[in-house]
């Protein structure tokens, strides 16, 4: 176990020991690789190449020899793993449970590339390891190996899988209860059940929410959002076509970073960005590159700091660094501390701050710092000095994170309840989620069951991720069970239950976070890192996991080449993969993902890992699950799909008006689609046209017009102007720079305002605190206005530019794709006269010649070639041709 440890705990390209070469070699005088200077520089890269077989043997020599991962080190470490496992199965033969379980480990999830996978021996060890202790964590994984069928250890069973998932979900194996309430709710290997799949699934989320409350006040940290793979390319059919990237969901921040990756940006060149502005005094960069290290992030989740960020720009946390920042903007305006922290608090207001700034939310980030003991020593009394000089100016996490103090009697075992509400009541006055959450757990804790899911729901659509979803849960949980409940009720108070307790269970993945050990080994870019990637994804996704149904999906997909069932086709599809990832297809669709219900209606159509049957029925089934992907009203390749088979009869009577009608929508739904539906309309009018003069019925018409009655409303937003709205409507007028305040209205709010303008708040400060910016467009922004600012137009061509932009964009696209259509129609018509003449040409010639051996004319004698030998006589290959 020493020696596992150790080879565990030292990747490949880690070592501790000093390297030395021979004298011999002719490159002795180099320096150490792992040394500083522009040569050992050189080597890192040339380290990246060793493995090309154009450099010399000496320099992959010494690079093996000189870097950590060379050939004796990776030799000496396979020695260690072979003896690791000798001694591992050993241990097992002699009875050692502990051993025995540590082997089915090392060979199902191998920690690094010196141990081999072996899921044979894992199966072996794991169902032994099971009958001879009942260990959970290995029945677990034996039902795993039942339900899949892994590297065809064992055959699938579905009956022995549940039989190993309930004896591990009754040994309070988390994985194992959320795997069986994933069954239950979905009826795989048992009849669908909701209320033993509530049961479950409730079981889970507890565990999670325990764990939660386990740490520091507040709660632990959530981690970040795991990515789909899919996503980071736009979407499962790219960007522009896929939902995931289109409409509302445009503005994710998966999809943020695929753009930046896109574009070539790293996250490194926006963090050298940052840092340099920050270090030369920039507030606003100081306090951003501040929260980019706290959460972790660069991208943080909507609902307040509590709410974690997104796993695709994660780049870990310092809370060193963060701590660094978030002081030097406090400085600014509180110059030294308290000489006793305890002391209550003085306002710093009389000492003529003009303008808090950044100041405020930055001692907030460093009151949950002291509170909570990130990167500094955790202490309560000077987190609340912090936090009462955050909401002194009105932040909205110090007034939250005071009320947890006052709850909770975190300094000095003082409680003041009432004091804690006024602090809850103004951080959620400023539509901060975690407020909504603390006041909906008093009202709960009271009994007001009907008051605290108001605040709860509050909660959800400001963005609360975890602890609202679980007292939500709960309180449906409750009506469900309820005996004097209706039937139609209590199932709809399950079917919200089941799937608020799945999110927690989910996002609660402290011990076990199989989606985020399965992104960094993915990451690796190796075939062994992609192997044990889908290992765990495939693990996750039989415990419901829809982002890793969707990878492995995505992973496995047999649909993607353009080529397919043709003669140029780089592979034929693989029936059998085929079928696995048409299942984990269905299961993503089956919880709301409309790009895979698209997905699973093209494996339909193109007969992927579908049973054997006639291509009609096929066709039926694709189309129905297009259509319920059109149903939804955000898929426009699915409303194509629809038009396409409408128009061909294919799957659905041919039917030229709903294949117009759905052409229509898909251009309605997403306008990128514009050049698809316009190139299928012409060519649908083109065959509605032959149909009907063929003496077909039903065909479109080229003179039908809307009538005035049936244009829509939108067709003319100049008219849509309400009588009177030209006269005087008695508001007041607004203040210049101001904006209209369409939030609801609360009691106090008014006093809330007064007070905000009475303090000089910056509205452009307030957004940032609360992380409604995107800090890669607001780089760019601000990168471009330096630019500009630095440029040599004056304000005359800033107007021009702005002009021509502005009035005349649309006209100028349009004429744009106008000449370029035109040019690539006259290059094809020219291209077609080229060769028509080069063969009319042709043809002429030899006419020329059969007529003139039928008239026994000799043949037209060859142009002079001057010195060069005539066509075939071997003296024209001593002539150097430049080939």
């Amino acid at each position: 176990m020493s020696t596992l440890a150790t080879l565990t705990a030292l990747p490949p390209m880690q070592s501790d020991e000093p390297l030395h070469h021979s004298s011999g070699n002719p490159f002795s005088f180099l320096p150490s690789i792992q040394g500083q200077g522009p040569i050992a520089s050189a080597l890192r890269i040339l380290v990246k190449l060793k493995n090309h077989s154009w450099l010399p043997s000496a320099v992959t020599d010494y690079l093996g020899r000189e870097f950590p991962g060379g050939r004796r080190r990776e030799e000496e470490f396979r020695g260690k793993a072979v003896k690791v496992i000798d001694l591992l199965q050993h241990a097992a033969e002699l009875g050692n449970a502990d051993a025995l379980y540590t082997l089915g480990q090392v060979s199902l999830f191998p920690p690094n590339t010196y141990f081999p996978a072996d899921p044979f021996t894992a199966y072996e060890s794991f169902d032994t390891h099971a009958q001879s202790t009942g260990n959970a964590s290995s029945q677990a994984l034996v039902g795993f190996f039942h339900s899949t069928g892994y590297h065809s250890v064992v055959p699938v069973d579905q009956a022995k899988a549940q039989l190993y998932l309930t004896f591990a979900a009754h040994g309070n194996h988390k994985g194992a209860q959320m795997a069986l309430g994933y069954r239950y709710w979905s009826g795989i290997g048992v009849a669908e059940n909701c209320m033993a799949a509530l049961d479950w699934y409730e079981d889970a989320a507890e565990q999670a929410m325990a764990k939660f409350l386990s740490g520091p006040p507040g709660g632990r940290t959530l981690p970040l959002l795991p990515p789909r793979l899919s996503d980071l390319v736009g979407g499962v059919f790219g960007p522009g076509a896929s939902v995931a990237s289109t409409g509302l969901n445009a503005g994710r921040a998966v999809i943020k970073t695929a753009n930046a990756r896109a574009a070539g940006e790293t996250w490194e060149d926006l963090l050298e960005y940052y840092l340099f502005n920050a270090d030369r005094g920039e507030i606003d960069y100081a306090f951003r590159l501040g929260r980019i290290f706290y959460q972790g992030s660069i991208y943080a989740s909507p609902g307040g700091v509590a709410s974690g960020g997104d796993g695709a720009s994660a780049i870990g946390r310092d809370f060193h660094r963060a701590r660094y920042y978030f002081m030097r903007i406090v400085r600014q305006v509180w110059s030294r501390e308290p000489a006793n922290p305890r002391q209550p608090h003085v306002s710093s207001k009389e000492e003529g701050h003009a303008s808090i700034g950044y100041a405020a939310p930055a001692a907030g980030y460093l009151g949950r710092m002291y509170l909570r003991g990130e990167g500094v020593k955790q202490d309560a009394a000077i987190a609340k000095m912090w936090f009462e000089r955050g909401a002194e100016y009105g932040d909205r996490e110090s007034h939250n994170s005071l009320g947890i103090i006052w709850r909770d009697g975190l300094v000095d075992g003082k409680k003041d309840l009432k004091r804690a509400m006024g602090h809850f009541a103004a951080a959620a006055a400023q539509e901060l989620a975690e407020a909504q959450v603390n006041i909906g757990k008093y009202h709960y804790d009271n009994g007001d069951l009907k008051l605290a899911t108001a605040h709860f729901e509050t909660a959800l659509r400001q963005g609360s991720p975890f602890e609202a979803y679980y007292y939500l849960a709960d309180i449906q949980a409750r009506q469900a069970r309820a005996s004097v409940t209706p039937a139609e009720i209590a199932g709809s108070s399950c079917a919200i239950a089941v799937s608020f307790f799945k999110l927690v269970a989910e996002r609660g993945t402290w011990d076990d976070n199989l989606l985020k050990d399965a992104d960094d080994t993915w990451n690796l870019g190796t075939e062994r890192g992609s192997e044990m990637a889908m290992l765990r994804w495939w693990v996750a996704a039989e415990r419901g996991y829809e982002v890793a149904q969707n990878n492995l999906g995505f992973v496995l997909d047999q649909d993607k080449s353009i080529l397919r069932f043709t003669r140029f086709a780089p592979h034929s599809p693989s029936n059998d993969t085929a079928r696995l990832a048409l299942t984990q297809w269905i299961r993503s669709a089956a919880q709301r993902n409309v790009d895979a219900l698209v997905k699973v209606g093209d494996y339909y159509y193109h007969g992927l890992g579908v049973p054997d049957e006639p291509e009609s029925v096929r066709w039926e089934k694709a189309a129905g699950y297009y259509q319920s992907a059109a149903d939804t009203q955000m898929s426009a390749l699915a409303m194509w799909n629809l038009g396409w088979m409408y128009e061909n009869g294919v799957g659905v009577p041919q039917d030229f008006h709903l294949a117009k009608r759905h052409y229509d929508l898909a251009y309605e739904t997403n306008s990128e689609a514009y050049l698809p539906v316009l190139m299928s309309l012409i060519k649908l009018h083109a065959r509605s046209l032959w149909h009907t003069l063929m003496g077909g019925q039903n065909g479109l018409s080229f003179w039908e017009g809307d009538d005035e009655d049936g244009r829509s409303y939108y067709d003319h937003p100049d008219t849509r102007e309400i009588d009177g709205a030209t006269e005087q409507s008695g508001q007041p007028a607004l203040e210049e720079g101001e904006q209209p305040d369409d939030s609801p209205w609360y009691f106090g709010k008014a006093r809330d305002e007064f007070n905000r303008r009475k303090r000089g708040h910056d509205p452009e400060v307030e957004r940032v605190a609360r992380e409604e910016d995107d800090p890669v467009q607001w780089a760019r922004e601000r990168r471009q206005a330096e630019a500009d600012r630095d440029g040599d137009f004056g304000p005359e061509d800033y107007f021009d530019a702005a002009m021509r932009g502005n009035r005349y964009r649309e006209e100028e696209d349009v004429d744009d794709f106008a000449e370029t259509m035109l040019l690539v129609v006259l290059c094809v018509l020219v291209s077609v006269l080229l060769y028509v003449r080069g063969r009319w040409v042709e043809r002429l010639r030899q006419e020329e010649e059969q007529r003139r051996q039928a008239n026994g004319q000799p043949p037209r004698a060859q142009p002079d070639r001057g010195v060069f030998p005539p066509p075939g006589d071997p003296a024209q290959d001593e002539w150097a041709i430049l080939r």
